[in-house]
């Protein structure tokens, strides 16, 4: 089977075959025809070692001559399935699987970083990223600038012999600001630094990094690709050899995605674009109410004209992604009580599920700070993110409503 047949998962007609849809691809991408003992669903081998019929498989194991697993540590059919999968929608080469989204980010980092080596990152990057790059890799030689989101000036500037990664996240979290991908590729390609996207937000679904130039794009699982709130994972995308580099690590520390968590993220994917796509949809009717409403003073959607970076967004997205923030004309207590004065969406950090989620990023995520603490990193008291699910629009929109006429 060639590789283009196992990565799709359908038999090729020929070479003149055009590609396959989003949703085609969701469903039947990455997997096998016939899979183990001619399931339709992807089994879940739940084992810890495998065993060789004798000493000359182990032998043609070791020099490569034959494909198969040897260790749960090192990898499991059912993770391999799942990492084909979003390989095939991310059109990635490689696909490697970790039991969270930070273990991914860490690992991935510390296998392209070394003492005395240095990073750049962007100053809006995921919170718990920026702080292991700027409380934790310190320890160990590593040396990190941060910089002004958007400000490529800035980023090029920071740049220095030593610097060997640029991190940068898009959409951001929670203001949705968005990286231009030519000009970051650019950036990285003109002074030989890989770049590193966290693609998050945007899923597969709505953006490809790679296709932009960028080298490594690492996802939360957890979130929109296994879409239903039940599993912890993270993944790391890019060429075959920069994956492969980073799973000999990963070999060592052991920040594997157990079978059970790679079959229900393999089966989440199985509706994948359907979802997104009502997400975005919802996002974008819940950002346009937002925009008009009288109590609203801010909106921060990449689907609005409004958003200093629609334009982009345009240029480079399928969708804008599920994710509202908005801001509204009252202190930190007024803002919860819209909070609590909504019925549909729960109050839970997270995001990508097909639930509705709300939660106040100044508690959230910020509790221990305080306002003017919260201020100086951009998180305000009157900020509010809604991760919309695939409820019904106006249901949503109906339940918001509500709530900012009560509260």
């Amino acid at each position: 089977m060639s590789q283009s047949q196992y990565k799709t998962g359908i038999p090729a007609r020929g070479s003149g075959e055009k590609s396959l849809g989003f949703s085609t691809l969701a469903v039947h991408g990455g997997e096998p025809r016939p899979k183990l003992g001619n399931s339709l669903a992807t089994p879940i081998v739940q084992t810890a070692t495998y065993t060789f019929a004798d000493t000359q498989e182990l032998h043609d194991h070791f020099q490569r001559r034959i494909e198969r697993e040897e260790y749960g540590r090192y990898g499991n059919p059912t993770q391999r399935i799942a990492e084909q999968k979003l390989a095939a929608l991310e059109a990635a080469e490689d696909c490697l699987l970790f039991s969270s989204g930070m273990a991914a980010v860490t690992t991935t980092l510390y296998a392209v970083l070394g003492h005395g080596s240095h990073v750049v990152v962007t100053d809006d990057s995921y919170r718990r990223t920026r702080q292991f790059l700027t409380q934790i890799l310190h320890r160990y030689g590593i040396e990190v600038s941060v910089v002004p989101a958007g400000d490529y000036q800035a980023m090029e500037e920071a740049i220095r012999p030593t610097t060997r990664v640029l991190v940068s996240e898009s959409p951001t979290n929670p203001y949705n600001k968005i990286v231009d991908m030519e000009r970051f590729a650019g950036i990285g390609l003109k002074h030989r630094v890989k770049t590193m996207i966290d693609a998050t937000f945007a899923t597969p679904f709505n953006q490809r990094p790679l296709e932009f130039g960028v080298d490594i794009v690492m996802h939360s699982a957890t979130k929109y690709l296994g879409g239903h709130n039940d599993l912890l994972a993270g993944a790391v995308l890019g060429s075959a050899d920069l994956v492969d580099g980073i799973r000999s690590l990963q070999a060592v520390t052991g920040a594997i995605i157990d079978p059970l968590a790679a079959y229900l993220l393999v089966r989440g994917l199985k509706t994948f674009a359907l979802r997104v796509a009502r997400q975005n949809a919802n996002a974008q009717a819940l950002a346009e109410f937002l925009a008009v409403h009288p109590r609203i003073t801010a909106v921060h959607y990449a689907g609005l004209p409004s958003h200093p970076h629609h334009d982009v967004a345009r240029r480079q997205m399928r969708g804008f992604g599920g994710v509202v923030s908005f801001e509204i004309a009252g202190d930190l207590k007024a803002t919860s009580r819209v909070v609590d004065a909504c019925r549909i969406p729960q109050i839970a950090p997270s995001l990508g599920g097909v639930e509705s989620l709300i939660e106040q990023p100044a508690l959230m995520s910020f509790y221990e700070l305080t306002t003017e603490e919260r201020i100086m990193v951009g998180i305000k008291d009157n900020l509010i993110r809604y991760a919309v699910g695939i409820e019904d629009t106006a249901d949503l929109i109906a339940d918001l409503a509500a709530a900012l006429d009560c509260a």
